[in-house]
């Protein structure tokens, strides 16, 4: 059934570090449209983040079959890695966006809204970056989250750096030759200083493209690799007991390395996830439902 003119639409937002996923709902809850566009952390370059947000915006509501004239009538959950800090939140705040309202959130609160239904739970996330976050009996704990140059262990920028970096330690002959190198220069068509010339003004979108490569060689045995993966994982398993210490009475995995990367990480924490029961721009859209009605109250 179509969205009835004139009545609100909701719009749910999930913005990270390599895309932006967007789905436009009816009041009723029918999902009409989905949208899918760039990186939209604003840590990366704040106009490309809002570009993005539009972008994945529009065109929801151009697969919903409406016009753009009906984002009056938008009311949006955004959810965006990055704005955990509390100057980027307030910059995209005060973004003059083409919504009717818009309700601003961190990626990890939608995404934990989203797993569970908007009930209590945790949930991590392993992609372009990593982070953890659980919501039980009102209290919030948020680790990780620091950014792909502080922090983001185990995701796939990590992975996709730290590979880059073993390489040119190989090239340089400071640590043992690793099948990386090979990849690497099928991939790019370069190696040694062309690696740095090509790699050096790099986003974190780009590093977490060669995620890959790592997991890959890991698979073979390579040692740097295998290295690599192990520390990335030894990381988010401490996340994730982190996270379990909060008692959640679910807990998911999310993230587009989620699948690949629990094939390293230790039998008792993979045997505590749970799959996710909705996606996080479900979980903004939850957020936006809710914090609509408190604005008009």
């Amino acid at each position: 059934m179509a969205a009835v003119k004139d009545e609100l639409l909701y719009l749910g937002i999930d913005g990270g570090g390599s895309k932006c996923r967007s789905s436009l709902v009816s009041a009723s809850g029918e999902v009409l449209g989905v949208g899918l566009s760039g990186p939209a952390n604003p840590l990366h370059g704040m106009s490309r983040a809002l570009n993005s947000i539009d972008d994945a915006a529009r065109q929801a509501l151009s697969d919903a079959g409406l016009k753009q004239g009906d984002m009056q009538r938008v009311v949006a959950g955004v959810a965006l890695a990055g704005v955990n800090l509390p100057s980027l939140f307030a910059a995209v705040n005060d973004w003059r966006h083409p919504f009717a309202q818009m309700h601003l959130m961190t990626d990890l609160h939608a995404a934990c809204l989203g797993a569970h239904h908007g009930e209590d739970g945790a949930v991590m996330v392993i992609g372009t970056g990593s982070c953890g976050f659980a919501s039980v009996e009102g209290r919030s704990c948020l680790l990780g989250g620091h950014g792909f140059l502080l922090g983001d262990k185990g995701s796939g920028a990590w992975l996709g750096l730290r590979g880059i970096k073993a390489v040119l330690l190989a090239e340089d002959g400071l640590a043992p030759a690793t099948r990386l190198s090979e990849a690497v220069m099928e991939t790019y068509g370069v190696s040694g200083l062309d690696i740095v010339q090509k790699l050096s003004h790099s986003a974190s979108s780009d590093f977490g493209r060669l995620a890959s490569l790592v997991l890959q060689a890991a698979d073979r045995g390579d040692a740097a690799a295998l290295e690599i993966v192990r520390e990335g994982a030894a990381y988010l398993d401490a996340l994730a007991r982190k996270l379990l210490l909060e008692k959640p009475p679910r807990f998911s995995v999310i993230g587009g390395l989620s699948g690949l990367m629990q094939q390293w990480m230790s039998a008792e924490i993979v045997a505590r996830i749970e799959p996710p029961l909705g996606q996080p721009e479900i979980g903004a859209i939850h957020y936006a439902r809710e914090q609509s009605l408190v604005t008009v109250e």
